[in-house]
């Protein structure tokens, strides 16, 4: 492994392990067992280190992510892939809640972190295309900025909106059926059908 590899590595440990604003540019080099000196060298600065870290360990969730549904075939109907894929997102909170509780830190600093802003400007449209893809089962390619921009930006305001009900309360976590139900049920309120929403 090279340098610049071992250091966004090692970014990656102390994210999960301390978190974003108690990591110091010490400890990404202790643990990736390179000199403070790369840090600069390779990136910067351990903000722009630790932006890459972060946004590269949320890629590679969803990497995992995909590939669980692509193993799993395509005989899936839209509801059936939409009820997975949120229950599959509720499994992989728990399972990586310090990289999602690094991420909330980062999100709600923004505009002090220098390029985390920009970075998640880059990753927002592919994060909701990414979406539809999964849920819809049509290639990432093939989803134009119109349904990114509609159905992407609802799954993925649902995908952020369930993990912080997860983090703030896991005994009453919409599932993914719940999801769904409420899907269909906006859709009929949003068709002129408002009964349905107390029924």
């Amino acid at each position: 492994m090279n340098n610049r590899d071992a250091l966004l590595a090692g970014a990656k440990k102390c994210l999960l392990e301390k978190g974003y604003a108690r990591t110091t540019a010490r400890d990404i080099a202790t643990a990736a067992d390179v000199s403070l000196a790369a840090i600069g060298y390779h990136f910067g600065s351990k903000d722009a280190l630790m932006n890459q870290a972060m946004f590269q360990a949320i890629g590679e969730w969803g990497e995992r992510l995909e590939e669980a549904f692509t193993k799993a075939g395509g005989d899936m109907t839209v509801e059936d892939r939409l009820v997975r894929v949120y229950d599959e997102i509720v499994a992989t909170f728990d399972e990586n809640r310090a990289l999602w509780m690094a991420s909330f830190e980062i999100i709600m600093q923004l505009d002090r972190i220098p390029g985390a802003r920009d970075l998640f400007l880059e990753a927002l449209p592919a994060a909701r295309a990414g979406m539809v893809a999964m849920i819809v089962g049509v290639p990432e390619a093939e989803v134009d900025r119109d349904t990114e921009m509609s159905m992407g930006a609802v799954l993925y305001s649902l995908m952020a909106g369930l993990l912080i009900q997860r983090f703030a309360d896991a005994t009453r976590t919409p599932t993914g059926a719940d999801l769904a139900a409420g899907l269909r049920r906006l859709a009929d309120a949003l068709d002129g059908k408002p009964e349905s929403a107390g029924s």
